[in-house]
């Protein structure tokens, strides 16, 4: 079960890109210092993230957050992953994997 999908925008000035989103009406719900998160707060779900181009993290295209992580990796076996299958220390599992355009999609769930 597919639970929301994000755009991933990369940034090159953090502040200014989180102060544009938040004029438009989002709020912040997330900042790792590197990516910022923000929600629309009448549809949590609708939400973009924004990640510093600076960072030397891996940077997805877009997140999918599914209700089962594990199965959908197991499920891209074969697939591109280019970020393997792991726990983040902000609470989610994730890993990356690349459509057949190039696009890396970023599958999370979120840990209890």
């Amino acid at each position: 079960m597919i639970r929301r999908v994000v755009p991933d925008l990369r940034v090159a000035d953090l502040a200014a890109s989180r102060e544009f989103y938040r004029r438009l009406g989002f709020h912040e719900v997330m900042d790792l210092g590197w990516a910022v998160t923000l929600a629309s707060p009448e549809q949590p779900t609708a939400q973009v993230m924004l990640v510093s181009a600076e960072t030397e993290a891996p940077q997805p295209d877009v997140s999918v957050e599914v209700a089962d992580v594990d199965a959908v990796y197991a499920a891209m076996a074969g697939g591109d992953i280019v970020y393997e299958l792991r726990d983040e220390p902000w609470g989610v599992r994730r890993f990356f994997v690349r459509d057949p355009d190039g696009t890396v999609v970023n599958v999370l769930s979120h840990r209890a």
